[in-house]
């Protein structure tokens, strides 16, 4: 390996330039090489269920071109560039029939989108949404369109509701669980974000699942679990992501749910590194911004000499749903608890105690919302070391 071989970063979402961002802040000259499948664009993945809110087509929620970004970070960006391998001990990325050299290597390459296995012939009209391309497409599908199913009631399901209906949109939600973001939201705080959605007009089907998409004209029939059915033009499926860690396996890197580091984000590979939506961080796969960008300050310090662990603090969660804005910081898995729940209409106060009467996780929608920076500081850091 030279020792003039760069720091490579795989994936130029926004793990990857936070990263070389806040490399540069310490370091303006070690080499740097991004490598990305797609087309290098920087944007802020959070604002692509903002788009129609704002009016927005995929070009304007883009921030620069990859061109932009190597001469305002003198970096070498190689895009439409598949990885196909790792060789750890040789300190290679293998990219098809070519090999590029690392002096360290960090995989910031995301999650991939969960896909259903559905019966039926109108899967074309199926649409996931996790990066700009996708967005693309999916707006380009959608022109002359008025009907826009949604399988998931999760975050970005319930995120993608309120910003289609901004724009004018018929939606139908349609999820297996009984409430939205189930495993988010305490039930009052779910049942709230649901009635401000329904109040602006998306219609919800839970407790049930699409067993099959059929074309039907120039739209879709979903048909239901329950034996029901209804009609849409064109589907999103957003049924949750899984952190990508098929390379990583293969090149004998440690993987669980994702691909496991600690909390100085080394894997078990020495030199490799992995931090965002792709990466297990000391048990926790956290895929929010806040957590991200923590991994991004202390991983900037170790690739530039000063080995950092990262420390999380309280991690709040801001969910986009301005028909009834919503902040939430979950407790921890195995707290010992209970919700306190003040309502008033759809604007809920829930806080998560524990048998002390220490604040452990809250939840505030509606007027409430407004209280989340002073309710994130009575809840304990993830990590208070």
């Amino acid at each position: 390996m030279s020792s003039q071989a760069p720091v490579v970063i795989v994936g130029t979402g926004l793990s990857g330039y936070s990263l070389v961002r806040e490399i540069r802040k310490l370091d303006k000259e070690i080499p740097i090489v991004m490598v990305t499948a797609d087309d290098g664009m920087s944007y802020s993945k959070p604002m692509l269920s903002t788009g129609f809110t704002k009016d927005k087509e995929a070009d304007e929620l883009a921030q620069a071109a990859p061109e932009k970004m190597e001469e305002q970070l003198n970096l070498t960006v190689k895009t439409h560039a598949t990885v196909t391998g790792i060789d750890t001990s040789a300190h290679q990325l293998k990219l098809g029939d070519q090999t590029l050299e690392y002096s360290k290597l960090v995989l910031a390459w995301g999650a991939d989108v969960i896909r259903l296995s559905l019966d039926g012939d109108g899967q074309e009209h199926v649409f996931s949404i996790n990066d700009l391309m996708d967005y693309r497409a999916f707006r380009k599908a959608l022109e002359g369109k008025k009907r826009v199913a949604i399988m998931g009631a999760g975050l970005i399901g319930c995120e993608f509701a309120n910003d289609l209906r901004n724009g004018g949109y018929e939606v139908d939600v349609i999820a297996p669980d009984r409430a939205v973001m189930p495993s988010l939201l305490p039930p009052d705080a779910a049942d709230a974000v649901q009635k401000a959605l329904t109040e602006l007009g998306a219609r919800f089907h839970l407790g049930v699942a699409v067993s099959k998409v059929e074309s039907r004209g120039d739209g879709v029939r979903l048909s239901l679990d329950n034996g029901e059915s209804l009609d849409a033009d064109i589907v999103i499926s957003a049924v949750g992501l899984r952190p990508r860690i098929g390379l990583a396996e293969a090149a004998g890197i440690e993987t669980g749910r994702g691909i496991r580091v600690n909390r100085a984000l080394e894997t078990s590979a020495p030199d490799v590194y992995a931090l965002g939506d792709c990466a297990e961080v000391d048990g926790k796969v956290l895929l929010y911004v806040l957590p991200l960008m923590a991994c991004s300050r202390a991983l900037a310090k170790t690739l530039t000499g000063e080995r950092t662990e990262v420390r999380y603090g309280t991690m709040p969660v801001l969910v986009k749903t301005p028909c009834c804005p919503t902040s939430v910081c979950p407790p921890p898995p195995d707290a010992d608890g209970q919700w306190e729940v003040e309502r008033d209409g759809n604007s809920v106060r829930a806080l998560f105690r524990s048998p002390q009467g220490e604040v452990l996780g809250f939840a505030v929608t509606g007027d409430y919302a407004i209280e989340k920076q002073a309710l994130a500081k009575e809840v304990p850091p993830l990590h208070a070391d």
